[in-house]
């Protein structure tokens, strides 16, 4: 659809330059169109103002200028130099600073000073950033879609680092947990990706008459960007100090190593949820799911260990907190899931049971259809067995 936008918008902004207004080659405004619009999706609202404001001031200033100084080279540099300078005073924006400047080179080099070709320029460029425009609002891009891939595709990803790291810990294997640790180094473009694209949907939900009911949903996505960005930074904490561990012949509690392997099974129910595919668990079955982990987070599985373990301990709590903010849960909700381990916790635990209104067997029956078995089948002492 990005790249539809795209050849739409040339081919209008240029049939409008060219053909309704007669001008001989504006190739401003196909040009103004395409960058506008883009293939990279963010926001191009944004994109679009910029252009077609710095592509005008640009135009005007390389005209104004050179057609009092003349052409050469020291002139396209003082344009260039003046026209930077007059940007990052207005705007910091890459695209509005880069339009100034490359607008007052093209009129500097390839027109003739005093021409009235330089206005002409002017208005094509406008024509191509306000077709641009419109097609945002009426050949819209989903505004949803696209962030709920890259939201679940960072949440598989998660999931295969954590478990990962759980198997490197059972095995002592370094190399397997280091792959791991670049693995989920390598999500911080995706988490950047996921960003840009919340933000170009929040543009399309407010100019397109056509996803305004989209809102909520929106709202939602918005909503997880923090959490589930937190989250995936405790991940790679936990993997490096899980290398840490294996390289210092560190041996990790086996029921804490198993945990991780149990929240690694979360995380890919979490991202069938975030993704909404068929037969994705519903947020109570999954909150559950993940509370069953937090509560085997007790300060017990360190009591006996050193800083490693009870840093990979504070990791994995730190990380369930922000994955159940994902699932839905406030942050103080999340938070109360864990066990106690001060004397004065900020927030007060709170048990599965009086959380959901079941007894843990009840809760546990009710679960066992929907969770995977291995997470369910010796719950709630045996949870922490080794597996």
């Amino acid at each position: 659809m990005p790249s539809l936008q795209c050849g739409i918008g040339a081919a209008i902004a240029w049939f409008i330059a060219k053909d309704l207004l007669g001008h001989e080659r504006p190739f401003f405004a196909p040009i103004a169109a395409t960058i506008a619009l883009g293939v990279v999706m963010g926001p191009r609202l944004r994109r679009g103002f910029e252009l077609i404001i710095g592509a005008v001031i640009g135009i005007g200033l390389g005209d104004l200028v050179i057609s009092a100084i003349g052409s050469g080279p020291w002139q396209i540099a003082f344009v260039v130099i003046a026209g930077q300078l007059i940007a990052v005073f207005l705007d910091k924006g890459l695209i509005f600073s880069g339009q100034v400047a490359t607008s007052s080179v093209l009129v500097a080099t390839l027109l003739p000073p005093g021409s009235s070709l330089a206005y002409e320029r002017m208005i094509d460029a406008f024509i191509g950033g306000v077709i641009a425009l419109i097609l945002l609002a009426l050949v819209p891009v989903h505004p949803i879609k696209r962030a709920r891939r890259e939201a679940a595709s960072l949440l598989g990803v998660s999931s295969s680092v954590l478990r990962e790291v759980a198997e490197g810990l059972e095995n002592h294997d370094a190399e397997r947990i280091g792959d791991a640790l670049q693995a989920a180094r390598d999500t911080q473009a995706a988490i950047d990706s996921l960003t840009q694209q919340v933000k170009g949907g929040a543009e399309v939900v407010r100019i397109s008459p056509f996803y305004r009911r989209r809102k909520d949903e929106l709202a939602e996505i918005e909503r997880i960007l923090y959490p589930l960005d937190n989250g995936v930074r405790n991940i790679r904490v936990l993997a490096r100090r899980a290398a840490t561990a294996v390289e210092d012949s560190v041996v990790v509690h086996p029921k804490l190593v198993n945990l991780i392997d149990h929240l690694a099974d979360g995380l890919e129910e979490l991202l069938r949820f975030v993704a909404r595919t068929p037969g994705a668990p519903d947020q109570v079955t999954l909150t559950r799911q993940l509370r069953m982990v937090a509560a085997g987070l007790q300060r017990e599985l360190v009591s006996e260990g050193g800083i490693t373990e009870t840093v990979v301990l504070g990791q994995m709590r730190s990380i369930l907190v922000d994955m159940l903010q994902v699932a839905g849960l406030s942050k103080i909700s999340a938070l109360a899931t864990l066990p106690q381990t001060v004397s004065k916790p900020a927030v007060t635990p709170t048990p599965l049971e009086e959380s959901s209104g079941e007894s843990w067997s009840s809760a546990k029956e009710a679960s066992a259809a929907a969770l995977p078995s291995k997470v369910v089948e010796e719950l709630p002492e045996e949870f922490l067995g080794e597996k």
